[in-house]
């Protein structure tokens, strides 16, 4: 009995676990870009390793049961790969890293609204709106300290807004199908779907990477940390921790996202936050608490 009572809390620490390596993550693609491969590589490399981690392990069958479950695993690979994370890679190649992590972690806002509008059973409440405009006001905070005050390109803020949408749409379709197939299964969806919808982003970003560069040690470190860990690690445990919980419930363990980021960026990138830049922050992580009360 000890142990069926205690199932629940395992599965909240082990998103808390994953949220905090993603967290990291900024970082990784961070130094990786700044060795000299692009955001279309970052992301490429990471899925190829993930996805032929995840072969071995995965059932024989390759398709879902139904054409419209198909479907939805398309839908998955572009929310959860191909999309989410260009729009992530690209928005850490042109702002700061903790700027993308704190405006992703806006992912559980969005669920929560995407929610309402979708989902009949999903009510708004006033500490949902009110949540949801503090939030709001963070965004656009932390979107001004690093457009005006810092200069910084505002396409990278925005594009991690667009990251943060199409995680909370990849959250509430993963609701709708992680019951249904394994874990090991729709990851596998996703990460052949993300690669294959990804490659014509090819036409207008070529390949550069090479040979000699991808194969010096601190490449290799952190594509096999991304591929190994972050990705093919992370999304099996990740899926089974929203079948477990719920949607809802492992999105809100998002907002722990830039605490990592933070200290992870301190150490190995020195990016520096202004004064601005912290009442953004905290004004987002404040109103996605409040919102997912």
């Amino acid at each position: 009995m000890p142990v069926t009572k205690n199932k629940p809390l395992l599965w909240h620490l082990l998103a808390a676990v994953i949220v905090g390596v993603w967290g990291t993550t900024f970082v990784n693609t961070k130094v990786l870009y700044n060795s000299g491969l692009t955001p279309l590589e970052i992301f490429f490399l990471r899925f190829v390793i993930a996805y032929i981690c995840i072969w071995f392990i995965s059932p024989r069958h390759l398709f879902s049961r139904t054409w419209r479950d198909e479907l939805l695993m398309v839908l998955l690979g572009i929310t959860g790969g191909s999309v989410f994370f260009l729009a992530e890679n690209y928005a850490v190649g042109l702002t700061f890293v903790n700027n993308v992590s704190f405006i992703v972690c806006t992912a559980p806002l969005m669920t929560v609204i995407l929610g309402i509008t979708f989902v009949k059973s999903i009510k708004a409440s006033w500490s949902l709106i009110l949540g949801s405009l503090t939030a709001l006001l963070g965004v656009a905070v932390v979107i001004f300290n690093g457009s005006f005050v810092l200069h910084l390109n505002p396409w990278g803020d925005l594009l991690a807004l667009l990251a943060s949408v199409c995680w909370a749409v990849y959250s509430l379709l993963m609701k709708k199908i992680s019951h249904d197939y394994s874990a090991v299964f729709i990851t596998r969806k996703i990460f052949f779907y993300g690669l294959v919808t990804v490659l014509p982003a090819f036409l207008f970003d070529p390949w550069t990477a090479t040979p000699a560069m991808l194969l010096t040690p601190k490449v290799v470190l952190n594509l096999l940390f991304l591929g190994l860990v972050a990705s093919f690690l992370c999304f099996v445990l990740w899926t089974l921790v929203i079948a477990k919980i719920g949607a809802m419930t492992s999105s809100n363990y998002l907002y722990l996202n830039p605490i990592t980021t933070v200290v992870a960026s301190a150490f190995f990138l020195n990016e520096p936050m202004t004064a601005i830049a912290y009442v953004g922050s905290a004004l987002i992580l404040l109103g996605v608490a409040v919102s997912n009360k």
